[in-house]
């Protein structure tokens, strides 16, 4: 279960020292002093222009030297700007954008001729190309005009330590709260999940100002009895952390990386420390490990001692009672779905003046006598769950974190994770409180969006699971227009803008938010509804104590409640958005629907890493809900075409193209089908003159790909990234995209709808064990058949074309062009298919000469029988 690193690795000094290359090397009992020391990329730098244009690389270039002029002209009493914001270099954007209007002109021309040109062999195929082909230039076009003003936006970490870090340690920072959320152990290995919760932890914010509320939606006592031993061992992770400056803080990643420069300040104590702190890590696997087995053997025994007549087979907490959730056998009151509410603080607030820790000890493993060891507040919760309440999964769940956060610590910052990523940058909160507390258009921001990054993904990325051209190009795109889209996990909000408030820029002077008073919209809870006003306070900076005494304890058990939400605007206008499969995306148009701004921060290294599905079928499963939950907002009052005014009308144009895309795979499939004109006796023409036509056809692609290298170009991609998402792209609509159709076509009838099964994870071991998933036999379901139908057909259509000129003795000019053109798109289509055709070999994919072979085989094969029986007709 655990990385090659954390499971009997060398722990030799020696293998310190080469996993830490600038470490001086010990001498007797002496570590020495680090003599050179590599800048530490994520500490305040005296220059950050410096190390922006570095950053930002040859193709990018300042776009906000008025704004920077202007700020220095106001004075040193006025508030610094805190990110830069960069811009494509005009000759390579005008490059593209030039690139793309010839491109448009070229399509008309295209359009022009062919309907002067009506001429087929099958006049209803030439009629669906033709709408076809407009559809595939309108959708292009759509999503090109949103990328002409690509923006970056960088962080100024320096300025904000400047403005907010008080010199005697105190910290003038808003106060923000941490949502995570998980359901099940299996499908989510608990060992992310705390790691995910360590990181956030150890992260480089100060303890007294977050707090962090971890919601098992599925109410079982592993992931409480989890939590509490990874709250203890947090006790030394983070001043570990503190103390040395490591990076990442997620400890299962730490020890899993072969190569570290050490950037803390006792050098001399860290070959001593990470030893010992390794030991507990791994003494904290192995509690975790064994939780289950514990929970059981110890449940076993309260049971069977329980002679009381009716007794039932209860889950035992360590202290002798009853969990209130799911047991391991469940009962009535204690399944899944339903079971009471479960509120327990893990962690207490801190206090707000630094703490230090003790002198090395056997006690005390490590010497933290001069490391501030407060850890920030930890909360567990699991909602009431009842029978034949929709509880709305994941979104139902953050609902229930923003509630009951707001009784607490009521933040005027939330960043939500899944229980799967960690943070991989300890500055990546400050990050964010960049842009929400920049004094140019902070307060009209209502999230700032991080991109997806994952771990373990295989080198080549076979399924597109980094899905750069969306994060890198599509999204730099959206940055210079209204912001990114809410894309799930690793976003910072704006409390009051989830709660419904409109953007100040957008709010009337003479009118209070929406969020004031009204119980119809935010339930019955008076506490909740007296929270609304302070949690628009972006200047608090401390989070008053709650006391939980009988009374706040019962409306947290209000708050979380389903019923709760009855008759109430939770799920619609406030909060996460209900009954659309991509709740993220949805939410977070409905924040530029009212005229709200978003920012996207890339970082360096990344700020947060998860892990992705590198089994075929999980990932187009992925796929498919992503597709699904975009026709469905497109067919719901979330359409993007009935958004009012204060939708930016190039963002609209974005989230048009975002989810209209599906619907292209009506005219991919009849294209990717084309091959079948291979199977008719002579030659079959979609349009003639053919000649024409094919160079047409030519032209079109090839400016088409021209303009991707442009892109791939300034948005700092490589040739694999890009081939890859036209791979997927071609994969997605022959299969996914259908089914994805079919499931909105059931709803429009009344229907349920196609099921979208949530994506699970699995823990990774060794380097054997790191990408066997990428291997595993394929799980057939019939999402492939249709892409499976695809390839057959394509290799059918090669091997007839070649039987053909071997029964026929040959070809002419005219026909060896035209079979030339049509083998050209077989074999393309096959190439793009390819990482498909891996997916499904299963295990045998390890060997990609089979895939060849049975290729080869399988036109061999055909031709054969071609030639065989045009003997006989």
């Amino acid at each position: 279960m655990s990385s090659p690193a954390a499971a009997g690795g060398d722990h030799s000094d020696t293998a310190i020292h080469e996993a830490y290359p600038l470490l001086p090397v010990a001498s007797g009992g002496d570590h020495g002093d680090i003599s050179v020391r590599e800048a530490d990329p994520l500490l305040p730098a005296s220059n950050d222009e410096d190390i922006v244009v570095g950053a930002m690389g040859k193709h990018w270039e300042p776009a906000d030297e008025k704004e920077i002029l202007a700020s220095q002209e106001r004075g040193a009493g006025m508030p610094s700007l805190l990110y830069r914001t960069f811009r494509v270099k005009g000759m390579l954007i005008n490059l593209y954008r030039l690139l793309t209007l010839i491109r448009v002109m070229l399509i008309i021309l295209f359009f022009t001729w062919r309907l002067e040109h009506r001429d087929s062999d099958s006049m209803w195929l030439w009629w669906i190309s033709i709408i076809g082909d407009f559809w595939f230039g309108l959708t292009w076009l759509l999503n090109q005009i949103t990328k002409f003003k690509p923006r970056r936006c960088v962080p100024k970490l320096s300025k904000l330590r400047e403005q907010f870090d008080l010199s005697d340690g105190i910290s003038n920072l808003p106060i923000l709260d941490v949502f995570i959320t998980t359901v099940d152990p299996v499908n989510e290995p608990m060992l992310y999940t705390m790691n995910s919760v360590l990181s956030i932890l150890a992260t480089d914010y100060p303890a007294e100002k977050y707090a962090t509320y971890f919601s098992d939606d599925g109410g079982s006592l592993i992931h409480y009895e989890g939590l509490l031993e990874t709250a203890k061992f947090a006790a030394l992770w983070v001043p570990f952390c503190r103390k040395h400056c490591v990076e990442p803080r997620a400890p299962e990643n730490y020890f899993g990386r072969n190569v570290r420069p050490y950037t803390g300040n006792t050098p001399n104590e860290f070959i001593d420390d990470h030893r010992r702190m390794r030991v507990e890590y791994e003494e904290l696997k192995a509690r975790l490990d064994g939780l289950s087995a514990a929970i059981v053997k110890r449940s076993e025994t309260f049971n069977s001692a329980n002679t009381k007549e009716g007794r039932v087979n209860a889950t035992w907490m360590a202290d002798g009672t009853q969990w209130p959730g799911t047991w391991i056998e469940q009962s009535k009151g204690h399944r899944k779905e339903n079971h009471p509410a479960i509120f327990k603080v893990m962690l207490n607030q801190p206090s707000n003046d630094p703490e230090l820790g003790m002198t090395a000890s056997s006690d005390h493993p490590l010497d933290l006598s001069a490391v501030d060891v407060r850890l920030p507040t930890l909360v567990y919760l699991a909602r009431d769950k009842r029978p034949g309440y929709g509880h709305q999964k994941k979104e139902g769940a953050m609902n229930m974190q923003l509630r009951v956060s707001a009784l607490l610590s009521n933040a005027p910052f939330i960043i939500n994770f899944d229980c799967d990523h960690y943070i991989n940058n300890s500055q990546a909160f400050r990050a964010a409180m960049c842009f929400m507390l920049d004094p140019r258009d902070g307060r009209d921001t209502a999230f700032v969006q991080f991109p997806q990054r994952f771990d373990d993904v295989d080198p080549t990325d076979r399924y597109c699971n980094h899905n750069r051209m969306f994060f890198d190009a599509t999204l730099l795109g959206l940055n210079g227009i209204q912001g990114p889209s809410f894309v799930g996990t690793g976003c910072m909000f704006r409390r009051v803008a989830l709660y419904g408030a409109d953007p100040p820029r957008w709010r009337p002077d003479d009118a209070k938010a929406k969020v004031l008073h009204m119980p119809t919209i935010f339930g019955k809870s008076t506490t909740f509804i007296n929270s609304l006003p302070a949690a628009a306070n972006q200047e608090r900076t401390t989070a008053s104590p709650a006391t939980l005494d009988e009374a706040a304890t019962a409306e947290l058990a209000g708050v979380m409640t389903g019923p709760y939400e009855d008759g109430t605007q939770w799920g619609n206008d406030v909060g996460w958005v209900y009954n659309i499969a991509t709740e993220d995306v949805v939410t977070g148009f409905r924040l530029h629907r009212s005229g709200w701004r978003s920012r996207y921060c890339a970082m360096e290294p990344d700020a947060f890493r998860g892990t992705a599905p590198i089994n075929l079928t999980e990932r187009l499963y992925q796929i498919l809900r992503w597709s699904g939950g975009s026709l469905e907002m497109f067919f719901s009052r979330f359409c993007p075409l009935l958004a009012g005014r204060r939708l930016h009308p190039m963002q609209r144009i974005a989230y048009i193209n975002m989810t209209i895309y599906p619907l292209s795979s009506f005219f991919m499939v009849v294209y990717d089908l084309y091959p079948v004109m291979w199977l008719v006796h002579g030659q079959f023409y979609i349009q003639r003159p053919f000649q024409t036509f094919a160079l047409f056809v030519a032209v079109v692609v090839a400016t088409m790909e021209l303009i991707g290298m442009v892109e791939i170009k300034w948005a700092g991609l490589t040739l694999l990234d890009w081939f890859r998402n036209e791979q997927f792209y071609i994969i997605g609509t022959t299969g996914v995209y259908p089914t994805a159709m079919l499931h909105i076509l059931l709803r429009s009838l009344g229907l349920k709808g196609v099921s979208f099964k949530v994506t699970a994870k699995k823990l990774t071991g060794g380097a054997r064990e790191r990408f066997a998933e990428l291997y595993d036999d394929v799980q057939w379901v019939p999402l492939l058949v249709p892409t499976v139908v695809v390839m057959a057909v394509n290799v059918v259509s090669i091997g007839v074309a070649a039987g053909k000129a071997i029964a026929g003795g040959g070809l002419s000019a005219p026909q060896v062009a035209w079979a030339a053109t049509g083998l050209l798109f077989n074999v393309w289509m096959l190439l793009l298919l390819y990482p498909f055709a891996f997916g499904i070999m299963g295990r045998w994919s390890k060997r990609p000469y089979i895939l060849f072979a049975l290729l080869a085989a399988a036109v061999a094969a055909t031709a054969s029988v071609y030639v065989t029986l045009a003997r006989f007709v």
